[in-house]
C-alpha cells in the first residue's frame, strides 16, 4: 500500500519550520498534526492532600516547560509567595530561559544542564545543603529521584499535574495510512476515541521504550520505531521506512 496520509500526534509546528517538511517533499505526503494528549492540573485540593509546603524549601528543580507553568499557576492559586532567595535548577538553557516568564533572571539565581538531568546533577551536588522540591507530572520519570537518592540529595517530589486523553473523536481515522506516536498518553488516547480502531494496513511508529511498550501491549504491530543507532529521530526513522531500510 502506498502511503499517502499521515496523522502526527502532535500540536503542529508554531512555524514553517518543520522538521517534517522534506518528508512531505521527498514522499509527496500529506501530513496532518493533532495532539492527541493535554495537560491538566491536578488542582490545589488533591495537591493539598501531599501535605508540601512549598516555603519549606530553598531550591526547585523544573524538567520542563509545562512544569513551570503549572507550578507558578498552583502557587498563585495558593496565594504562596517565593522567596526571593530560592534557587532553580533546570535540565536545559531553553527551560531555565522561559523561567523569564515568571522570574526576573538578574534577581535569582538560575543554573541549568545540556538537556539531560545527569548533566544537572553535578551542579546540584555542589549545593547539596539546599531542600530541593520537584515538580513534575503524576507520570513521572522514576530515574530523577533515583538519582537524587543515590546522590544523598534532600528532595520531595510534587506531583502538579498530569497527562489526560484529548477529544480527537471527530478525526476520520481509517483514512490514515500512518499513525506516529510519542508517549503512552497517545496510544491510551487513541483506544480510548476509537474503541473500534483495528489497524489492518495501518503503519504505526513509535518513539520511546514506554511508547513501544504501549503499543504492543493493546496488540498493535509497531513498524517504525525510535531512537535507533542509525535514527535518532523520528523523522529519520519514517525516512528508513520509506526508503526501505527500516528495521
Amino acid at each position: 500500500m502506498k502511503i499517502k496520509h499521515v496523522l502526527i500526534s502532535q500540536p503542529p509546528p508554531e512555524n514553517d519550520k518543520s522538521p517534517y517538511a522534506d518528508l512531505v517533499d521527498d514522499y509527496n505526503l500529506n501530513i496532518c498534526f493533532r495532539k492527541f494528549i493535554k495537560i491538566e492540573s491536578i488542582g490545589t485540593r488533591e495537591f493539598r492532600k501531599h501535605r508540601i509546603q512549598i516555603p519549606d524549601f530553598t531550591a526547585i528543580i523544573f524538567t520542563s516547560k509545562n512544569a513551570i507553568d503549572h507550578f507558578f499557576s498552583l502557587c498563585e492559586e495558593l496565594r504562596v509567595q517565593i522567596s526571593e532567595q530560592m534557587k532553580y535548577f533546570c535540565t536545559s538553557e531553553a527551560i531555565a530561559l522561559y523561567l523569564q516568564k515568571y522570574v526576573q533572571f538578574r534577581k535569582r539565581k538560575i543554573f541549568f544542564g545540556k538537556n539531560h538531568f545527569s548533566d544537572l546533577i553535578d551542579v546540584i551536588r555542589k549545593n547539596k545543603d539546599e531542600r530541593f522540591l520537584f515538580p513534575c507530572a503524576e507520570n513521572h520519570k522514576k530515574e530523577i529521584p533515583q538519582l537524587l537518592r543515590q546522590n544523598k540529595i534532600q528532595f520531595s517530589v510534587a506531583p502538579i499535574y498530569r497527562s489526560v486523553p484529548e477529544d480527537v473523536s471527530d478525526l476520520d481515522i481509517s483514512k490514515y495510512h500512518m499513525l506516529v506516536f510519542f508517549s503512552p498518553f497517545g496510544i491510551q488516547s487513541l483506544k480510548i476515541n476509537f474503541p473500534d480502531f483495528t489497524q489492518g494496513d495501518t503503519v504505526i511508529a513509535a518513539f520511546g521504550k514506554g511508547t513501544l511498550k504501549a503499543a504492543e501491549n493493546e496488540g498493535l504491530k509497531v513498524q517504525i520505531k525510535a531512537p535507533t543507532q542509525t535514527a535518532p529521530s523520528m523523522v529519520m526513522a519514517m525516512q528508513e521506512f520509506f526508503d526501505g531500510k527500516g528495521k
